[in-house]
């Protein structure tokens, strides 16, 4: 596994990793609700309920706790709706999120998965580019973004890294 760096502009930010996995385990992963929690690194998402996302237009809930940001005092605990942007098995997986605010702000959190070149011993590796997009948040919105650094989407990545490889060997 390494770390390929990121890219960010002034409205979106792409990290990416080379994932020991192949792209299956990878989006089973990351269309689990479950497993968003499990591998998130904001430390916001507390769980998740919700049945996996066969279309794009599924959704499913994530219960949130924003004392881990510490950015919003009287915000604390609040679940949002994932609604499900892109989904390509295999290859791609975006979703926006529905919140308290109405309408939506407009960003979208995906990941896209290319292969890789395989180990040293033949094993299948997977290219996975995080994806944080707020280009089409509503304008009155746009100042506050990004709500997440950089660095936390690169942290999420190691721990999709880690999550995935344990899986595969639990499965």
């Amino acid at each position: 596994m390494s770390d390929t760096g990121g890219t960010s502009t002034n409205e979106r930010i792409e990290v990416q990793r080379v994932v020991a996995a192949p792209a299956r385990a990878v989006y089973d992963l990351l269309t689990d609700p479950q497993g968003h929690v499990d591998i998130d690194a904001s430390g916001m998402l507390m769980d998740a309920s919700g049945e996996r996302p066969r279309a794009v237009g599924d959704s499913f809930v994530v219960h949130m706790d924003r004392d881990a940001l510490g950015d919003i005092p009287d915000l604390h605990e609040y679940d949002v709706t994932v609604v499900i942007e892109s989904l390509v098995p295999d290859r791609e997986v975006s979703w926006s999120i529905i919140g308290r605010v109405r309408p939506p702000i407009g960003h979208v959190y995906g990941y896209r998965l290319e292969p890789a070149e395989p180990d040293a011993d033949g094993r299948e590796r997977t290219l996975v580019t995080s994806f944080y997009d707020w280009s089409a948040a509503r304008p009155e919105w746009k100042a506050i973004f990004p709500l997440i650094p950089e660095q936390s989407l690169k942290a999420t990545l190691g721990i999709l890294a880690r999550t995935v490889v344990r899986r595969g060997r639990a499965g």
